[in-house]
């Protein structure tokens, strides 16, 4: 569904990504672990248009959309929660949520969408009418994942869904995670939290200074020594 072929992006003097090359296959939950400033964040935003590329090249099932900039993207089928969630303060759950449907104009499926977003995640529906801003921090995550699916996405990107948040919260996104997967979208997931993350994917790559260093199924990664001793604090 998704290949980056060796991708390089510069934040001026910066090397942030070294010859980035990754594949995420149509169902599968793949997740990039590393530390700050490892890269993670800036690979998704190559991937969904926010930062241009200097060489590599990056394909879309089998397109390709190397600086293609974001907004020609979502029509495409990709969608993206960003870290830091960016909700709409002092717009509402229920108007939060039409805006990831900007480019649907079939009210029905906009509706359907709406179901579904309240059935991932039933404290939208309660908070529907109240402004994103004033939603706990793991209410506003929920609020941009739903939002991000409203687009219908075939891949959503999701960078850092459980930063911040308490465990209980944090086992509802990732069991949210395996429900979207279910229902057929892809993922592509940035997550601090490797060990959670780890059970929760199919496959992984570890970054290091912009570049990967590993790949492979989630659970060798996960039982990898390098990997133990840096990300899950063995």
């Amino acid at each position: 569904m998704l290949e980056l072929s060796g991708v390089n992006v510069f934040y001026g003097g910066i090397h942030a990504l070294r010859d980035v090359s990754l594949v995420v296959r149509p169902g599968e939950v793949v997740t990039l672990i590393g530390a700050n400033g490892a890269g993670k964040t800036t690979t998704l935003r190559a991937i969904s248009g926010l930062v241009r590329p200097t060489s590599g090249r990056i394909t879309f099932l089998g397109e390709d959309i190397t600086g293609q900039p974001a907004h020609t993207l979502v029509p495409r089928g990709i969608s993206m929660s960003p870290e830091g969630r960016g909700v709409f303060a002092n717009l509402s759950v229920l108007e939060n949520l039409e805006m990831g449907a900007y480019l649907v104009r079939d009210r029905a499926q906009i509706r359907e969408d709406l179901e579904r977003g309240f059935a991932l995640f039933p404290r939208l529906r309660e908070r529907m009418k109240q402004k994103a801003g004033t939603l706990s921090g793991g209410e506003q995550q929920m609020l941009a994942i739903a939002r991000a699916l409203m687009s219908r996405p075939k891949l959503l990107l999701l960078d850092e869904p459980s930063l911040g948040l308490a465990p209980i919260v944090c086992q509802t996104i990732f069991a949210t995670i395996d429900e979207i997967k279910a229902g057929g979208t892809t993922v592509l997931l940035v997550e601090q939290n490797a060990h959670t993350a780890l059970a929760h994917s199919d496959r992984a790559y570890v970054l290091e200074t912009g570049a990967v260093i590993l790949e492979g199924p989630a659970a060798e990664i996960a039982d990898h020594p390098r990997v133990r001793a840096a990300y899950l604090g063995e």
